[in-house]
Formats: C-alpha cells, structure tokens, sequence
C-alpha cells in the first residue's frame, strides 16, 4: 500500500513537512494570544498567503474547474465576485478592524470584538455569535474532511472510513500543536504550492491541447457539438444568475477565518503590502483555476480516449489532467496542493471552533481568571473534539448534514458581514441593532431556499446571501436607529480607535 510509487512518495513527505512546521510553531506559543492570533505579528506576507489559502479550499481546485468544463466562461462570474468581494475587504474592513479590535479590550474573537464595540452588560451578542461559528463551522469541518479522506481514499487505494482518519490527522496533528502560527506558516506553504499548481497546469494542458489555434478550434467543436458557448460570459444564464453568481464576494465581509487574518497582522501598514500581495496571488490562482477547466475542454476533445480519467465527475479534471500530463514525481507536488487546499481551510476553522469555545465560552462565562497555559491546553483539546465531531459527521460521505455546507458561506456573510462593516463606521450603531442584523440575516439565509423551494417565481434563484445580506443592514440600521444612543464611553471609543486608525494609515 505504501510503496516506494513517487507521487505517494512526495505526498507523504508534504504531509509530514506539515507537521514539522507545527511542532516548531509550538516553542513560539506561550500563551492565548499566540494561539489564537499569533501573538499579533504576522507580517504582509504571511497575511496575505493565510487569508488567501483559508479563504481557498478543495473547491478553488475541483469544483471551479469542473464548473468551467462543464459550462464554461459564464461559471467566471463567481470568480469575478469573489475578487471584487475580496479587495474591498482589504481595502475598507482589514486595517480598521486590526485597530478597532486592540482598542477594544484587544479582542482575539470576532464574538469579544462585538461584546467590547458596543459595551454590551448582558452576554447575548457573544452567545449569539459564537453559536453561530460553532453550527457553521462545525459543517464546514466536516465538508474539509470529507473532501481530504476522498483525495487519499484515491491516492492510497483504502477505503473511505479508512482515509477519514488519514486525511484527518493530517491536518488536526499540526494544528492541535502549534495554533494559529502553525496554521499562519502552513498557509503560507500552501498558498505558495496551490499558485504553483495553478499556473503550472493550464500552461501544460494548453501546451497539451496543441496551443492557441487548436484550443479555439477544439472548443468550438466541442461547443457546436453540446450545443453550448463554452467562450462566452452571457450565454446560458440571466441576469439574476449573474448577480446571484457574483454576489458571493459579499460573503467576504462576514468570514471569521478571513477576518481573524486582519486582527492578527503586526500593523495596518503591513496590510498596504499584504492587500497587494493577496490580490495578486487570489487573481492567479482563480484564472488559474477556470483555464484548467475550459483548457480541458479542448484537451479532452483532442483526447477523447483520455475522457476515462475523470471517472465521469467533472469535478476530477485537475486531477486527471494532472496524472495525464506529469512525470510522477510532479504529480505528487502538484495533488498536495488539493490536500493543501483542504487543510489549509480546515486547519483555521478548527481553530476558530475552538477559540470561539475556550476564549468566547469558557473563559468568558466559567473561568474568567483562567491561566494562560490552562487556556492555551483547553484550545488544543477543542480543536481535538470539534475534529471527532466533524470526522462523526463526515463518516457517511453522503449525509444530508454536508448540503447545509453550501449555505454556510452565506450564512457567515449575511450574519456577520453587515454587522462588522457598520460597526467600524458607524458610531451610532448599537448592541440591539447588531443583534438583530446577525439574526435577521441568518434566519433568511436558512429560509430562503425552502420558502421558494416550490415556487415558480424568479426568487427561487436568487442566492441567499443576497437577501441575507440586506436583512441584515436593515435590522442593523433600524434597530439601532429606534434604540437610544450608545454611551458616551463607547462612542469615545470609537473615535479613539478611529483616530488611530487614521493615523497609522
């Protein structure tokens, strides 16, 4: 099973590269703060290539290119959104939101962040949020350990139950040891190995394909034969499709993972250099991805003896197209940055589970005296029980529980992203009114789809995070606009951390 075959050979030493970096990260971690944020000093590098691989998981590397190859250029849409969505949250949250949460108790959570913004006595703004990361990313762990135990179930020929452990430990191991510096540095591996990937691939398969004239001939052919405009960006869809498509750059603004990036860079200015680090590195590698898929079009129709590969999932194009083409030892490097992309975003979620428990719920409401190396332990064996409960969930591959997973991006933007754009430009905005922006925006999220389930009308494909979304700015606004205004010790806040801010621009 474990031969000397070379692609197993260079995946197995990725693996274990992994958690060497997680070993090391340990001696740096000393207490919460390392763990949960690393001590706040990532610089624009580590920033950008962490937020960018957690952001990317397995399906920057199998679902976007099996879209293009299935549908073509009109499947971009989402990545046009997703790059949008991404630079104006560096541009307008990242830096205020690394300098709001210091001013505001230095909070390592987005939950405390919201619990210290608006000097809230009750604890209903931290329950309520730090739930809502628990159900969400709980899903989402075990949608990262599904799609880790298929890429070894593949690769090592065992069976599925087998691989859930294998493609799990993997990734729990250096987590568990060295939180968010393990997590931060492992990225930045990743991220470098997924970009690596992404521009490799499609030089070859277009190389492969026989190059420009052949590709547009190929694709053409292809498209007259299935009765699809593979080259264009309109055809095939609406115009709802295409807001709906693109809407999913809101999510952004509300993603944890993402967010907890900005509060642990070392200064507002090193987020300058890590906004134009992320974006370029983001723009490649979601090009990269759709000219996998719509280079493969033409590839497989000058192949078609080749078609085999894919087993007929379209989803599998990377990975076919990657042992057709590659020596081996290539294919190793190359299919670790799927496992890169699974890890990298499962690695963070754990690790936001864990601190919205340990930092949100325990030493907020059991052990507020709590040591650091109490606290520290307790995070690391969250992050083993949010493991087991995601791998319990992921042990039948078919679960209806993992459906929810495509509404979890939805449900974390609609329910945070209004709420943490208001509240780093709204002095007037109140604890009520972010309450009820979190609620009404993950109630709709969750609504949506079985409201119009059966329904005839054009609502029915509208994404939810597009409805979500303005549910949530308006109870935002409303609320706190008929509640009375915050104290005076917050507003002062605000304009203190506003000020900083301004001046470490």
């Amino acid at each position: 099973m474990f031969g000397l075959d070379p692609t197993i050979v260079t995946f197995t030493i990725y693996i274990f590269g992994m958690i060497g970096i997680g070993v090391a990260a340990y001696y740096y971690t000393k207490d919460l703060s390392d763990y949960i944020l690393g001590g706040r000093r990532l610089g624009s590098f580590v920033t950008a290539m962490s937020a960018g691989a957690s952001d990317m998981s397995g399906w920057l590397l199998m679902g976007l290119p099996g879209a293009v190859y299935l549908s073509g250029l009109v499947e971009g849409w989402i990545a046009i959104g997703l790059t949008l969505g991404a630079y104006l949250n560096w541009l307008f949250v990242a830096g205020r939101l690394r300098v709001y949460t210091e001013f505001n108790h230095n909070a390592l959570t987005l939950p405390e962040y919201f619990h210290h913004r608006f000097g809230t006595r009750h604890n209903a703004l931290k329950i309520v949020s730090a739930s809502i990361i628990l159900v969400f990313f709980t899903i989402y762990c075990a949608s990262g350990v599904v799609a880790g135990a298929k890429l070894f179930q593949n690769l090592f020929s065992i069976d599925y139950s087998t691989a859930l452990w294998y493609g799990a430990l993997a990734t729990i191991a250096y987590t568990f040891i060295g939180g968010f510096l393990a997590v931060s540095w492992t990225d930045t591996i990743q991220a470098t190995l997924m970009i690596f990937a992404l521009i490799l691939t499609p030089v070859m398969v277009y190389l492969g394909a026989g190059g420009a004239d052949e590709v547009s001939a190929l694709i053409q052919t292809a498209a007259a034969a299935n009765g699809k405009e593979y080259g264009s960006l309109l055809h095939g869809t609406t115009f709802i499709g295409i807001i709906s498509t693109a809407a999913w750059g809101l999510g952004y603004f509300g993603q944890p993972h993402i967010l907890a990036r900005f509060m642990a860079a070392e200064s507002v200015k090193s987020l300058v250099g890590a906004r134009r680090i992320g974006m370029t590195w983001m723009i490649l590698c979601l090009g990269g991805a759709v000219a996998v898929g719509y280079f493969g079009i033409a590839y497989f129709g000058a192949n078609p003896a080749d078609v085999g590969a894919l087993a007929g999932k379209k989803e599998r194009i990377f990975i076919a197209l990657t042992t057709l083409l590659f020596n081996p030892w290539i294919v190793g490097i190359i299919l670790s940055a799927i496992l890169a992309a699974v890890m990298s975003t499962l690695s963070c979620q754990l690790l936001l589970c864990s601190s919205a428990i340990t930092e949100d719920f325990y030493k907020g409401f059991f052990r507020p005296n709590a040591s650091q190396k109490e606290l520290v332990w307790l995070g690391r064996m969250m992050v083993l029980l949010i493991a087991v409960i995601s791998i319990v969930i992921a042990y039948n591959p078919e679960s209806e529980v993992l459906g929810l997973v495509a509404n979890a991006w939805a449900g974390f933007g609609a329910a945070f992203g209004p709420v943490v754009i208001l509240s780093l430009l709204w002095k007037r905005m109140t604890a009520k009114g972010a309450l009820a922006g979190m609620i009404a925006g993950a109630v709709v999220v969750i609504a949506w789809g079985p409201m119009f389930k059966d329904s005839a009308s054009w609502l029915k494909n509208v994404y939810e995070m597009i409805p979500g979304f303005i549910a949530c700015g308006l109870a935002v606004v409303i609320v706190s606009l008929l509640d009375k205004a915050p104290s005076t010790a917050v507003q002062q806040r605000f304009d203190e951390a506003d000020a900083a801010y301004r001046r470490a621009e």
